[in-house]
């Protein structure tokens, strides 16, 4: 598989920083490569430094732009920073699967994440789609954030696609 084919797999279920790494100098390859998603091309030789230094680049550049690293939708808020999840001013305890999902669904707010996008970025591109745990989770999930957990309105599901955070916006 050539790189341009692996990275326009990766993005259809992933924004996760790709810093090529090639021999290929050609300004049409470093374009298309680009264009398809990449966040940074580099031709080797290259030093370590460098390489470094354009992937904390590309790690700061892949962090949510919120001004004060907060989401609040209805009544729940999330603090990135302090991975503090509350609910009316009452913080919420989750566990590392819920928080990352949640987190997952706020830092894509009003969009809708389908089963296998959200499957991939909580277990992995290799994990095998099964829905039951995802389900589970979020079940749990609206039970924490929801008002009425069988009537969601901020949780919601696509049917047949995945599921959608409700944002204020």
């Amino acid at each position: 598989m050539e790189g341009l084919d692996a990275l326009k797999k990766l993005r259809e279920w992933s924004q996760t920083p790709v810093i090529v790494l090639s021999v290929r100098n050609s300004e049409q390859d470093k374009i298309n490569l680009l264009d398809a998603g990449a966040n940074d091309y580099i031709t080797k030789p290259f030093g370590m430094g460098e390489l470094l230094a354009r992937m904390r680049a590309a790690l700061r550049h892949s962090i949510p732009d919120t001004s004060d690293g907060v989401f609040s939708t209805a009544n729940v808020s999330i603090d990135f920073s302090r991975r503090l999840v509350t609910k009316n001013g009452i913080e919420l305890k989750l566990t590392p699967t819920e928080y990352s999902l949640l987190r997952f669904l706020a830092q894509h707010a009003g969009k809708v994440l389908t089963h296998n996008q959200i499957i991939h970025e909580l277990w992995g591109p290799r994990s095998q789609p099964d829905m039951s745990y995802l389900r589970v989770y979020i079940l749990q999930l609206r039970r924490k954030i929801e008002d009425d957990p069988s009537n969601p309105r901020l949780l919601i599901t696509e049917p047949g696609v995945g599921y959608r955070l409700l944002s204020d916006d």
